[in-house]
């Protein structure tokens, strides 16, 4: 089942089923918000499976019968457009690691056996299309293509195995940062704010059986394609180099508190080793690239001694997609273009 949420002047929208090519969509009657859906998801999920597979009858019958009309990725929101939790993680390690020596600071060994992880704004998310401001400069505006969850209630000290079989929907991220103010921010040692504006998600989150063998439980196993002003940027493999799966992650969040329905935790950005063991390659360079600019910023950096790569600037785009095993879009595209704020 694929859920997304149209724009219709309320804040938090009205909940579309959406069929599984992306082509057509109907206004879910079983409940009228994907959060109300997510508050009593027992009671709400068969009603929506099965108008999901009346949708499906419709699509494989070549008709645009019923109440369905063109999905339209641009007239929606995230699916959630705003939430009650967003924790963000670092399940790719090799990435912190990356991080960490460009500014040559050793990693302590407690990186890789517990999460680091970030509590996000989570009143007013981006749609997927919906322009990303561009304030100044010096704020190091950058992406971060990352996977994350929508989970049922998770009560406070769930074991791992147990957290993973509360997630409910995937999408994925574009965890917009602001790398300038983070710095500052950190020398407080009270973590982010400001350096993390509005995250957009995918247009649709769909529910694990969606994704068939790529998915295990707790880990998604497919490339997430990042193009940056139409050029690929990075192909990493959400299922290689993930140290800690969502399992753990849920659970890392949940330790000592519950998780409402409808909190969203995400990955952090997905980050590839190269086959060498060394830091991953750019795409033109036969590498599976990078999904934030800072990845490929730090490697410059201990390659070349400074970075070359230019953060996001006015006018850029960017996109981010995840494709099935025979090249179909899963979640759509989060397809968004930088725009002067104001």
């Amino acid at each position: 089942m694929k859920l997304a949420t149209l724009k219709d002047g309320r804040r938090d929208g009205r909940l579309l089923i959406v069929s599984r090519d992306l082509s057509r969509a109907v206004e879910a009657q079983t409940v009228t918000t994907l959060q109300a859906a997510l508050d009593d998801w027992a009671a709400t999920a068969p009603g929506l499976e099965a108008e999901a597979a009346a949708l499906e009858e419709i699509v494989e019958a070549g008709g645009d019968g019923g109440d369905s009309f063109p999905f339209e990725p641009a007239k929606c929101h995230s699916p959630l457009p705003r939430a009650y939790q967003w924790a963000d993680g670092s399940a790719y390690v090799n990435h912190v690691e990356l991080v960490r020596k460009a500014r040559g600071a050793e990693m302590p060994e407690s990186f890789w056996t517990d999460p680091l992880m970030y509590q996000g704004g989570s009143d007013s998310f981006l749609g997927p299309c919906d322009p990303i401001p561009f304030v100044d400069p010096a704020w190091g505006l950058d992406l971060e293509g990352e996977v994350a969850v929508i989970v049922d209630d998770v009560g406070p000290g769930t074991a791992p195995a147990q957290a993973a079989q509360a997630i409910r929907l995937v999408m994925l991220v574009n965890d917009v940062s602001l790398r300038g103010l983070i710095p500052g921010e950190l020398a407080k040692g009270f973590g982010f704010f400001q350096a993390k504006p509005s995250s957009a998600f995918s247009p649709v989150a769909v529910t694990p059986d969606e994704l068939g063998p790529a998915w295990d439980g707790a880990k998604l196993s497919l490339p997430l394609l990042v193009h940056v002003n139409g050029e690929p940027f990075g192909k990493a493999e959400a299922g290689e180099d993930m140290t800690f799966d969502f399992g753990q992650l849920i659970a890392h969040a949940a330790r000592s508190r519950p998780l409402a329905a409808g909190s969203i935790i995400g990955s952090g950005t997905v980050s590839n080793r190269d086959a060498s063991g060394g830091p991953g390659k750019p795409v033109g360079a036969g590498g599976r690239g990078y999904s934030c600019i800072a990845e490929v910023r730090m490697v410059e950096t201990i390659l070349g001694g400074e970075p070359k790569t230019p953060f996001l600037q006015d006018g850029d785009s960017v996109r981010i997609e995840m494709s099935d095993a025979d090249g179909r879009s899963i979640f759509g595209a989060i397809d968004q273009r930088v725009e002067q704020a104001g």
